[in-house]
């Protein structure tokens, strides 16, 4: 019987540019699987501009009818698409996607507009589900990542990539954090894989970009805070997964690469304000806004006081409270 899973993806307004690439090594890896309708794909579709208005309303017009073009892919598709106003950040996303699927599938895995899916994925996970599904129902999983920041990350980069220099700002070698990887890139580095390298990864470590989760562990009660009302929701989840079940299993396919182009050139186009930022990655033209830097500093904050019974949480009124 085939594993059933959802994947799901926030698809921000200015990510038109940039939705398409994931979309079509997502594809890929549902005509691998053969069998699409054990597959819910999950998009949701923000038009909202309170955080990042666009240059103009017909240029938003465009970005939104090229998403929803984009994402009209043959097999199970559901897609939301958020009216204005309704501010939802990926925090939120992720915490009602877990909800909401952990009912219906078997395995919930993270996507991102800035990812791109091996095409082995669901036909790994698979396997993996049957064999641990008794053993370990309650179990994370996650597949070799790009290069990283920093040592701390080695466990859980793709086994190509661990040992490559970290060289701040190159964006030429394959291996860069800065480098924008295509599809193909990524298909010759897994076609070679001839047998895998499962690990267990112990403590955990990951990030958001394709975290594989049993829905066994939603079932049991971990999820994203509220508290964690915009970015840091990986963190944050990692830090309840410990608190309610423990040092749960985290697999590692250690040699299939799943790519992360963070610092991907088209990753935010044509937001007002930032015409002038050409220059700059895309969390560089994130922290040229105060609202940026507030959010993302007090959900830290709330993220490291989860357990703190006397503090009190930071919210999105306390960022407009304090911008100047």
């Amino acid at each position: 019987m085939k594993t059933k899973f959802a994947i799901g993806c926030l698809v921000q307004w200015y990510e038109c540019d940039i939705i398409e690439e994931y979309v079509n090594s997502l594809s890929d890896a549902i005509e691998a699987y053969g069998d699409a309708m054990c597959i819910h794909v999950d998009f949701t579709i923000i038009t909202d501009e309170t955080l990042e208005e666009c240059i103009s309303k017909e240029q938003h017009d465009k970005c939104i009818k090229k998403i929803e073009k984009i994402c009209d892919i043959d097999n199970a598709l559901m897609i939301y698409t958020k009216k204005e106003s309704d501010l939802v950040t990926i925090a939120d996303y992720r915490r009602n996607f877990n909800l909401y699927y952990c009912e219906y599938v078997d395995v919930l895995m993270w996507g991102e507009s800035d990812s791109l899916i091996p095409k082995q994925t669901f036909n790994i996970l698979h396997n993996l589900h049957g064999q641990v599904k008794d053993k370990t129902p309650k179990y994370l999983g996650f597949f070799g990542t790009c290069k990283m920041w920093d040592d701390t990350w080695k466990c859980i980069e793709h086994t190509d990539f661990t040992d490559k220099p970290f060289i701040d700002g190159d964006t030429e070698n394959w291996w860069s954090l800065r480098y924008d990887m295509n599809k193909q890139e990524m298909n010759k580095i897994n076609e070679k894989v001839e047998e895998l390298d499962v690990r267990v990864v112990s403590p955990h470590k990951f990030n958001g970009c394709g975290l594989v989760i049993s829905s066994e562990v939603i079932k049991a009660g971990v999820n994203i805070p509220k508290s964690v009302f915009f970015v840091h929701e990986d963190s944050a989840f990692m830090m309840m997964t410990n608190k309610v079940l423990g040092n749960i299993p985290q697999y590692l396919i250690k040699n299939i690469l799943l790519v992360h182009n963070r610092k991907h050139k088209n990753k935010r186009n044509y937001i007002k304000g930032e015409e002038h930022l050409d220059g700059k990655d895309p969390g560089g033209k994130r922290r040229e806004h105060q609202w940026y830097n507030l959010a993302n500093k007090m959900c830290e904050q709330n993220y490291h006081n989860l357990f703190n019974p006397n503090y009190k949480s930071y919210t999105w009124n306390d960022v407009w409270k304090n911008i100047k």
